[in-house]
């Protein structure tokens, strides 16, 4: 690469001085930038505030102490080990957390636990039992509505939920006609559901299943 013999740039050489540059920038160990946020504030990290809550889970009734930045999501998984409803994205996106609130289905993980005193909660493990399933439990079984099933608890309570809306005449943005009853069409369905999102793909076996059971529950 020059005249100077010697002094040929090479791939090792440049990998070197790259990592020399990279290691000196680094801070030095017990120098603020390398210490933990937590330490460098002015006076102690505050205690995490605990309020007690109240609420109907799967007809039962439940009184926790919670940190009041506990989801309801995380009330569920961790504190009462209904492990059904599933932690997804965390950011509300993907719906793996759906459950049905006082009869309406929502993301468990937008919602903080200690806002819902008195409601009552149904979540997967409410719905149906292996001996008793739910009719949206069975027929995502019979149509194969579900590949690695992670979304499945999700996408079941959501189906629940979406009938009802259509059963209450409350419209959605695939509702073109407002002056009658509603029905759930495939593109009804469709849109409705387009918040549960399922990676294996298995949408149209879904859609089959909502559909042999729209009239059931309707």
């Amino acid at each position: 690469m020059t005249d100077q013999p010697g002094n040929e740039v090479t791939r090792r050489g440049v990998l070197a001085g790259t990592a020399a540059v990279a290691l000196t920038a680094l801070p030095e160990a017990g120098s603020a930038a390398s210490t933990p946020a937590a330490t460098r504030q002015d006076g102690p990290v505050p205690a995490p505030v605990l309020m007690p809550v109240s609420f109907e889970v799967n007809g039962q009734a439940v009184s926790l102490t919670l940190d009041t930045r506990t989801s309801l999501l995380d009330a569920l998984r961790e504190h009462l080990q209904l492990t059904g409803t599933k932690k997804g994205c965390d950011h509300g996106q993907c719906g793996a957390c759906t459950i049905m609130l006082d009869g309406q289905r929502i993301n468990a993980c937008l919602t903080l636990a200690v806002m819902h005193q008195g409601s009552k909660i149904t979540t997967i493990e409410g719905l149906g039992t292996p001996d008793n399933l739910h009719p949206m439990q069975a027929a995502f079984i019979k149509h194969d509505g579900y590949q690695c099933g992670y979304c499945t608890p999700g996408q079941i309570c959501s189906a629940v939920g979406m009938l009802a809306e259509v059963k209450a005449n409350v419209p959605s943005f695939a509702t073109s006609d407002l002056s009658g009853p509603i029905q759930a069409t495939d593109a009804e369905i469709r849109e409705r559901m387009s918040g549960n999102l399922c990676r294996c793909g298995a949408y149209s076996n879904i859609l089959d299943a909502l559909n042999e059971v729209k009239g059931e529950l309707a």
